[in-house]
């Protein structure tokens, strides 16, 4: 009887191959069939449905252990904008940023703990939200390795603007969910055509609702909120879309790097909390 060779998916470009192949006839990856690049683990990670849900949960998990490590300073009001709030003291431990964290006790890594805080209920609600509608898009158009990086990157530079104009402390996934929304204009307004202009529109919305509500409501971090969708044209343009450029090594390598140092920073926050929750 003669083997049959096992049909799969290239783990890069997705085209169906043989198993045996030594590299894929489409996109040229060398080894396809290994078992490193076709497992339950690194084919769950390429999808962008599961990427996305894993920062969302991540942002959960961050949220609630603020809430826990003091419970008792947890905002109970009948005011939907403070219910649920974890107390000062619990968001400075895993890592809020601004002038003072940054300039006084130069904990710079929490500009990027600070992006995995939340405020809020409403606060982590909305951020989501966004974060899933946007980041499809995003996916879509740049591929998965390019959305990691313009989302994280973006919520850095947001945050290290807002501490350069004063702002004192600040959190939230905003900044690289607005990193999301500069990838999308650089991305309409780059493509252009019926689709292109439509989705531009679309997005310039977002951004017009996203400053008049940051200077209707106090307390929003409206620099925070303009540089990552600065920060999000910028990568948008040096990295480029799938149109005009498939994601190649280095876009693997940057995400991989922004994912490996977000995990080691947030290890960071959590033990910080734990240090200063057993000494308090």
């Amino acid at each position: 009887m003669s083997n049959q060779r096992q049909a799969i998916l290239c783990p890069n470009c997705r085209k169906l191959i043989s198993s045996s192949e030594s590299k894929c006839p489409f996109c040229g990856t060398g080894r396809p069939g290994s078992w490193y690049k076709n497992n339950a683990w690194t084919r769950g990670f390429r999808n962008p449905n599961q990427v996305i849900n894993t920062i969302i949960a991540i942002n959960v998990a961050m949220y609630i252990l603020s809430i826990l490590f003091n419970p008792s300073a947890a905002g109970l009001s009948p005011n939907p904008l403070t219910f649920l709030s974890p107390s000062g003291a619990s968001l400075e431990w895993f890592g809020a940023t601004g002038l003072v964290p940054i300039h006084d006790y130069h904990r710079y890594w929490t500009l990027i703990s600070a992006n995995y805080l939340h405020g809020g209920i409403l606060h982590i609600f909305f951020n989501m939200v966004a974060l899933r509608q946007l980041g499809f898009i995003v996916n879509r158009e740049f591929g998965m390795y390019r959305m990691v990086a313009i989302y994280t990157l973006s919520g850095v530079f947001g945050y290290w603007i807002s501490y350069l104009f004063g702002v004192f402390w600040t959190i939230g996934a905003s900044a690289s969910v607005c990193g999301l929304v500069g990838a999308i204009l650089y991305y309409g307004k780059s493509r252009g055509g019926v689709y292109g202009r439509a989705l531009y529109k679309q997005i310039s919305m977002w951004v017009v609702f996203l400053f008049i509500f940051g200077f209707v409501v106090p307390g929003i971090n409206n620099w925070g909120h303009g540089g990552g969708i600065i920060a999000g044209i910028g990568l948008g343009f040096l990295l480029g879309y799938q149109e005009k450029r498939r994601e190649n090594f280095f876009h693997k390598l940057l995400a991989g790097s922004c994912a490996l140092v977000s995990l080691l920073v947030l290890v960071w926050a959590v033990s910080t909390a734990v240090f200063y929750k057993m000494i308090g």
